[in-house]
């Protein structure tokens, strides 16, 4: 109430005020805590996701992640995939299917490079007395052209091969009881030993097949250059290359 001198005249003065919502007043406490409490948290988390990156990086390829599929597991898996080939699941194509592929490939080709050296030191097989060239591209066309029939009988042999590898790769991918390249097959009884060791054999012809596909390629783009076998242009190389 405000009296003027003077006068009579009263004059009143309101003041409106707006109530504020119990349940926005709790909202607005709540976010003002957690926010002063984020403040001072530790750093605890972000150290964990810092281990967590360093824990996914690639073994063979530290500046780079560890494909989410290649945990180790399997036998010479050292987390190699910059391609990212291991993540393909298309028209009947994923993990399954390329490790079966691989160790195929590995354990053909070591057995061509044996056969290579084999016919370069000893000569040719009983009945292939023709294929006397060094080079093993030569000597297959010299067989070619004296027993083509050597040659349809072994191509009919591995389309019989491959379906077989094909029916036990895909039932096998399907039911998830058989590992990929295993078809039972332990003369020497290797499997019978420790599980530690029979691991490191695993691992071993994992290596030495991968060897061996770089070594059958070599041979045979060498052999094709220079018309010589392996040996001889490894003899060559250190001649020439001699002091």
């Amino acid at each position: 109430w405000n009296h003027r001198p003077g006068g009579h005249e009263i004059i009143r003065r309101y003041c409106i005020f707006h109530p504020i919502p119990v349940t926005m007043m709790k909202f607005v406490a709540a976010a003002a805590l957690l926010a002063s409490a984020s403040a001072f948290a530790p750093t605890q988390q972000s150290a964990r996701s810092v281990t967590s990156l360093n824990a996914e990086r690639s073994k063979s390829l530290p500046f780079m992640n560890r494909p989410p599929l290649l945990d180790g597991s399997m036998a010479g898996d050292v987390g190699f995939d910059p391609l990212g080939l291991s993540n393909i699941d298309e028209v009947g194509i994923d993990l399954y299917w390329l490790r079966e592929a691989e160790l195929k490939h590995c354990r053909l080709c070591m057995l061509a490079v044996a056969g290579f050296l084999q016919v370069e030191i000893f000569g040719p097989a009983p009945g292939c007395e023709m294929a006397t060239a060094k080079n093993q591209m030569d000597a297959f066309w010299q067989l070619w052209n004296a027993h083509p029939q050597y040659i349809v009988a072994g191509l009919i042999g591995i389309m019989f091969i491959e379906a077989i590898s094909g029916i036990a790769t895909t039932t096998g991918r399907e039911s998830g009881m058989r590992a990929p390249g295993d078809f039972g097959l332990d003369p020497l009884g290797f499997k019978k030993g420790s599980a530690e060791g029979y691991k490191r054999l695993e691992a071993q012809e994992v290596a030495n097949g991968r060897l061996a596909m770089f070594a059958a390629a070599g041979e045979i783009v060498q052999g094709m250059t220079t018309d010589e076998g392996a040996l001889g242009n490894l003899m060559t190389a250190f001649s020439d290359n001699s002091f």
